[in-house]
């Protein structure tokens, strides 16, 4: 292990920065929370005829495809880097690219999940939406550790991550996998019945 001397404006600069993202994602969570929110309590009071609701769940589906094609992408690349057969600059690139395909699927699944008449009531569809804002606060909890990865050198491997970072990483793949999955079979399932 090498000593590299670091100036205290340095540490200073890199402390604010953890503040500033510990913030980010505590006002993201809260925004999070209050869409999810409010995205539930207009689909129950929002009533449209069948022609809408076909187009509506034509466009649901879209959203799924991009949000959910990004994240399988992302996630996949993440496991080949998990295994050295990716760079982490190519990871840090993929991921900027794809953030806005998935929160913007996920923000038009959002709005477009309003108009498909959910029945609120069915324990189903109550673990969906459970899993739709799991899927939400675990995006934005790997926030924190994606800015880390981004300060690393672009050949970084992950057997150089802290423990806890490693930890952190694969848990979030795993729940946001967990978490899709669910959303999209009883969403299927829900739409046979």
């Amino acid at each position: 292990m090498s000593y590299v001397p670091v100036s205290r404006r340095t540490i200073r600069r890199h402390r604010e920065s953890e503040r500033s993202t510990r913030r980010l994602v505590v006002a993201l969570s809260a925004a999070a929370i209050v869409v999810w929110l409010l995205s539930v309590i207009l689909s129950s009071l929002v009533n449209v005829d069948d022609g809408v609701h076909n187009v509506d769940l034509a466009v649901h589906d879209l959203f799924l495809v991009v949000a959910f094609g990004a994240i399988i992408l992302v996630d996949w690349h993440g496991l080949l880097w998990l295994i050295g057969r990716r760079g982490l600059g190519e990871i840090i690139r993929l991921d900027g690219a794809a953030t806005p395909l998935i929160w913007g699927g996920l923000a038009g699944l959002l709005a477009t999940g309003v108009f498909l008449s959910p029945h609120l009531d069915n324990p189903m569809t109550e673990l969906k939406l459970a899993a739709v804002l799991v899927l939400s606060l675990n995006g934005i909890m790997l926030i924190p550790l994606m800015r880390r990865l981004a300060r690393l050198p672009a050949d970084a491997e992950f057997t150089d991550l802290t423990r806890g970072q490693r930890i952190h990483m694969v848990a979030c793949m795993v729940v946001s996998q967990l978490a899709w999955w669910t959303a999209i079979i009883i969403g299927f399932i829900n739409a046979e019945s």
